[in-house]
């Protein structure tokens, strides 16, 4: 959603950017940075925030907060790993889990603060099953619930936030990219279902065409060194699989008001449409 937050800055928006973790479980692309990974020295974590705090630069983000405070949660690592044990683990906060109610107090926190228009978010399978981004969904559909216990339960009288949207790639477009895209040499050729965050054409609420934001967006990428490779037309994550870099980023509402769609039943193609 990089390109979505460039444009809300730049038109005068004033974006939050909220993150939970600090990835320290990541694995780290090139060889002069490993011996930063959870199990060496434990220090990806710090780095990374270095990163992000670039990331938000090229973006013209000023307001970023971590979740809780630094360090009030840790990165997961993915499904089966033991970094889920980790007592600070976000997965822990995940719907039922032990820090959950403590998670949604610190979302509500902001919220209530900065009283935002649009929040974006996950979709509920975290776009790739990450647990922490599953977590991330769970903790925002919750948290924009006002009348709601931070268990998830209760009934919500209103909206905390006017819109919810969920970032996504509607099934068609992505595997149009895909298909068109050509995968350099020594990189992994993939298909729009290996790298998740699909949704049903009909359920996107959004396109944001973003080509005013194609050099902040890749510029934020490439921030996220120890993550992110760019490559022509794309990029690619420490597994090297190549992934083409979309025209448009895709919504899907999660709740609120609707973005009024366009003449031709198209999505809309800004996130603040509609909204009184």
């Amino acid at each position: 959603m990089a390109g979505t937050l460039a444009l809300a800055v730049a038109g005068g928006a004033r974006v939050t950017l909220i993150t939970a973790t600090l990835g320290e479980q990541g694995e780290v692309i090139g060889e002069e940075l490993q011996g930063l990974v959870a199990d060496r020295a434990d220090q990806l974590g710090g780095y990374r925030y270095t990163e992000l705090r670039s990331a938000c630069e090229a973006l013209g983000i000023t307001d970023h907060r971590m979740l809780g405070g630094i360090g009030a949660f840790r990165d997961s690592g993915m499904v089966g790993t033991p970094a889920a044990g980790h007592p600070r683990a976000f997965v822990r906060a995940a719907a039922g889990g032990p820090d959950h109610r403590m998670a949604v107090a610190a979302l509500v926190g902001v919220i209530d603060e900065v009283r935002p228009d649009v929040l974006l978010t996950y979709d509920a399978d975290g776009g790739y099953g990450h647990p922490d981004h599953v977590a991330v969904h769970q903790v925002s559909v919750v948290a924009v619930r006002v009348g709601a216990t931070g268990d998830g339960t209760g009934s919500a009288a209103h909206w905390r936030t006017p819109r919810v949207l969920a970032v996504v790639r509607p099934r068609s477009a992505a595997r149009e990219a895909f298909r068109d895209f050509t995968t350099p040499d020594g990189y992994l050729t993939a298909g729009a279902e290996d790298v998740g965050f699909l949704a049903v054409d009909d359920e996107v609420a959004v396109a944001v065409p973003i080509a005013d934001a194609r050099d902040a967006r890749r510029a934020a990428l490439a921030a996220h060194a120890t993550q992110v490779e760019l490559i022509a037309g794309g990029f690619a994550l420490s597994n090297r699989i190549a992934q083409p870099l979309l025209d448009f980023e895709y919504y899907r509402l999660l709740a609120g008001d609707p973005p009024t769609r366009q003449p031709d039943g198209s999505p809309a193609a800004d996130i603040f449409g509609a909204l009184e």
